[in-house]
């Protein structure tokens, strides 16, 4: 029996001793196709979002592109008649002209509002009681829709009986100007509104950063004798130079959209004066039925934007202040 026993002992073990490397390797092989399908698992998670936005996003986009080549008027079928649409563009007068005030509108929001939004920052970002109210009610107007603030402002600017001219009248005895029925006035007018609407936001993206800077590079610059104006301009405006630079970039991206604001209170005038690039190509597209000649202009749009990004990323590292 010992021996018998001895003789089954010994086959088993050599039967499993042949089977272990074969073993192993499948063990091996399972091991990696698990590690292969862990790799891959993520992107199936977000394969239907990509297909989606590929089809839905990218097919949009490419079909725009081609539509600009032709002229269409959504009755009749697209006439192809390649570049004449950005030709027309570029040499009517009325479109540099909506080039020019949209470049207008630019230079009177974008810095202003970069400015003020900093010094608000400034005030608010302050340990005092009640400083989380006067937080709020700044930005109270971002969450308003602005098509009710543009309605509201229209009210302020009536020059007969808004409050801003009764004011003006009242406390100084000026008579004020007719604001969005002057050609002079009305752009600077949808600016003023634009800027007091959207300063909130940028505030908070400002407090954000001020409230990054670490304490000890104020002390170190106190201790150096250094006073507030030099305390904001060596250490204060180099380590807020990254969020300047991004509110900058989307703020400036913001106002070559503009729409609501003339669509709300001017619908382009008086005189075109407040009519801009995104205004006048919801009028060709939609009131004029001109989608080739509208998607040209959607396009050059675009390309001014990319334009103008990409120059303040080149920039970028200018926007880092010495004191």
């Amino acid at each position: 029996m010992n021996e018998g026993s001895s003789d089954i002992d010994e086959t088993g073990a050599a039967g499993t001793s042949g089977r272990g490397p074969d073993s192993r390797a499948a063990s091996r092989r399972e091991a990696s196709r698990r590690d292969r399908f862990r790799r891959v698992e993520p992107y199936l998670f977000v394969l239907p979002v990509t297909i989606g936005v590929v089809i839905v996003t990218g097919g949009a986009i490419a079909a725009s592109f081609i539509l600009g080549f032709t002229k269409w008027d959504l009755v009749t079928a697209p006439e192809w008649i390649g570049i004449a649409n950005y030709r027309e563009a570029f040499a009517s007068d009325l479109f540099r002209q909506v080039l020019g005030n949209t470049f207008l509108y630019v230079l009177l929001s974008a810095p202003v509002s970069v400015a003020c939004s900093l010094a608000l920052a400034l005030m608010v970002n302050r340990r005092i009681r009640g400083i989380t109210a006067f937080r709020t009610l700044y930005f109270f107007p971002v969450v308003t829709s602005m098509v009710a603030v543009a309605v509201v402002w229209s009210w302020l600017y009536n020059p007969e009986f808004g409050l801003l001219n009764y004011l003006l009248r009242e406390l100084g005895g000026i008579e004020g100007p007719r604001w969005l029925l002057s050609t002079d006035w009305a752009m600077p007018a949808i600016a003023l509104m634009s800027i007091w609407k959207g300063i909130g936001y940028n505030m908070l993206i400002f407090l954000a950063g001020l409230q990054a800077i670490p304490e000890t590079l104020y002390e170190a610059a106190t201790i150096d004798g250094a006073g507030p104006v030099r305390r904001f301009t060596s250490v204060t405006l180099p380590m807020l130079s990254p969020t300047t630079f991004f509110v900058f970039v989307i703020t400036l991206i913001g106002s070559f959209q503009i729409f609501e604001q003339t669509y709300t209170m001017t619908q382009g005038g008086p005189a075109s004066s407040t009519l801009t690039l995104s205004y006048f190509i919801f009028q060709n597209a939609f009131q004029y039925f001109r989608m080739g000649y509208a998607t040209a202009m959607a396009y050059i749009l675009f390309a001014i934007t990319l334009v103008v990004t990409i120059a303040q990323f080149r920039l970028q590292k200018r926007w880092v202040f010495y004191g």
